[in-house]
């Protein structure tokens, strides 16, 4: 079975598709080369994979979201690139574990960002929290995105393609203009470490994930911090002060 081939043809059919939004594309690959070596020494060919062995391999996985994600990796090139979407007819999604995640507390958030040295990182940390962005939206933010004479910030091409206005406070713009005016980013609010003048490129997921493990490591916070955990704490605690939540719904961009 030739695993680069297919493995690059469903990388082909997924950015035709326009499945590019944050790191489907990738993720959904190294799925796809998991799967497919798994079978390599008894198939030829992914289609002549049966349903039955296909629904064992989803089985094996032991974590629910693991074996959520294959699944929709490995239906999704059997639709694209293989057209046999037919094998997953009576293949059912495991159900969703049901965790409620730990918000944190408001003055976690203030510990985080009394701990943050770095303007760059404490500035990505009042973003997140402050605006309720995916990490993804934060990361594709350019700097013609900012309004500031309209104190808005314009989310282009978000989750589901959809475009959104969220508020950009006063105590925000005058941070983000103290930022842009040490770091110069070009395009891209946020360049990327080896970003080089004239040729910008953006931060990454895992080192916005990376820095703050490191300073809540330092703030003493034994939560597992991610990205989205200061967007769902913006969620919570605008709940908690009496926001509408439709309001809320509108400014996370949830349908």
């Amino acid at each position: 079975m030739d695993i680069s081939k297919h493995s690059k043809q469903f990388e082909k059919d997924m950015t035709l598709k326009r499945y590019d939004l944050d790191d489907t594309i990738p993720n959904y690959v190294s799925q796809i080369k998991q799967f497919l070596a798994h079978f390599e020494k008894d198939y030829t060919h992914p289609n002549r994979i049966p349903a039955e062995a296909i629904k064992d391999y989803l089985i094996s996985k032991q974590v629910i979201n693991t074996q959520r994600h294959a699944h929709s990796a490995i239906k999704l090139f059997y639709r694209l690139t293989i057209h046999q979407e037919f094998k997953f007819r009576y293949i059912e999604y495991a159900k969703k574990e049901k965790k409620l995640p730990q918000p944190l507390e408001e003055y976690e958030i203030q510990s985080l960002i009394n701990n943050c040295d770095n303007l760059k990182h404490k500035t990505i940390i009042y973003i997140l929290y402050g605006c309720g962005l995916r990490i993804g939206e934060l990361i594709n933010l350019q700097i013609e995105h900012l309004e500031p004479l309209n104190e808005t910030i314009n989310i282009i091409c978000a989750k589901g393609k959809k475009d959104r206005i969220v508020p950009y406070p006063d105590y925000l713009i005058e941070l983000v203009s103290n930022y842009v005016k040490e770091y110069s980013p070009e395009k891209w609010l946020f360049n990327g470490q080896f970003s080089k003048p004239g040729l910008p490129t953006q931060y990454t997921e895992r080192s916005i994930n990376a820095f703050l493990k490191q300073i809540a490591t330092k703030a003493g916070i034994t939560k597992d911090i991610h990205a989205h955990l200061l967007r769902h704490s913006y969620a919570t605690h605008n709940l908690e002060q009496g926001v509408d939540i439709r309001y809320i719904q509108e400014i996370l961009g949830h349908s």
